[in-house]
């Protein structure tokens, strides 16, 4: 049994919460403070709040034995300030109230020595089938690598909608394409799955595109196109 204490209240902490709950072989407990005070020991300590928030909280536990580990993709093993130290990043994009399949989201792990790597990798597994040995530079890219398929590709979603709004047409109408966008980039590379007006240099269908944007429209329209033609 592996025991677990998760500090933070948010997307990340609460889905985790749910799928230890779920696991036989994990005893776990949430707070929501993120300055604990007498809170017992265990096995792991997941900090799992905001970037910014990571080191403050390590540095209030400091004292707490076992293996304190944050949830971040951005930020280093070493703002945690203990000994044992480590790195527990889910990476998926979580939204409290969205249902979750762990077995279907990749670990990226990372700790200060080999003895607490297996016990997290471990715990991973304990809710999910795949993890990875992840050292922080490669996390950070990693993660500026998620920043692009997801983040960014949801605001152009957004724009999409926003679009599909202002000309009174169902956003769902998009759903199959971007379901086979998706779809292709897993069997063939994003750069030869690359299609549309940039990609055939359609001069003209560029153009007429362009008129029927607003000026943030266009700008993001422009950027894309050039880098879609330079690569």
């Amino acid at each position: 049994m592996i025991s677990v204490v998760i500090l933070g209240n948010g997307n990340v902490a609460t889905h985790l919460y749910n799928a230890f709950s779920k696991a036989s072989a994990i005893a776990v407990i949430q707070l929501n403070s993120r300055n604990p005070k007498n809170i017992t020991n265990t096995d792991v300590t997941i900090i799992a709040v905001s970037d910014d928030a990571i080191q403050q909280v390590s540095q209030s536990i400091s004292n707490r034995k076992g293996l304190l580990v944050h949830t971040s993709g951005a930020v280093d093993i070493n703002a945690i300030v203990t000994e044992r130290k480590g790195v527990f990043y889910p990476l998926q994009s979580f939204t409290k109230n969205a249902k979750i399949d762990f077995n279907n989201i990749p670990f990226c792990l990372e700790t200060s020595n080999s003895d607490d790597y297996h016990l997290l990798e471990k715990l991973a597994k304990s809710i999910a089938k795949n993890s990875y040995q992840i050292n922080s530079e490669q996390r950070k890219k990693l993660h500026i690598a998620a920043v692009f398929v997801n983040n960014f590709t949801n605001h152009l979603y957004k724009i999409a909608n926003d679009i599909c709004i202002k000309n009174n047409v169902p956003f769902e109408i998009l759903y199959p394409l971007i379901e086979e966008t998706a779809k292709k980039v897993q069997s063939i590379s994003p750069e030869d799955a690359q299609t549309g007006p940039a990609k055939r240099n359609d001069v003209q269908t560029i153009k007429n595109q362009l008129e029927n944007l607003n000026l943030q429209q266009q700008k993001i329209y422009q950027l894309l196109t050039k880098s879609i033609q330079e690569n």
